[in-house]
């Protein structure tokens, strides 16, 4: 069973996300679940890596700032 620690609904454009920290008893993660159209993809990233994903999609957020409108 999985406890919400934490949860953040966005939505970009027709795109709607919502970002769950859990815990169970494995550990925490973050839960990144993408509605479109509706359907559900997931992704689950371990809290051990939260800011190693936090960095790299800084990185990517930087590197799109010329492109973005």
């Amino acid at each position: 069973m999985d406890t919400r620690l934490h949860s953040v609904y966005v939505e970009v454009e027709r795109k709607q996300f919502t970002l769950d920290l859990k815990a169970n008893q494995q550990g925490t993660f973050l839960r990144i679940t993408e509605m479109v159209s509706g359907r559900h993809n997931s992704i689950v990233i371990p809290a051990t890596g939260l800011e190693l994903f936090r960095d790299t999609l800084n990185e990517a957020i930087n590197s799109a700032r010329p492109y973005s409108t």
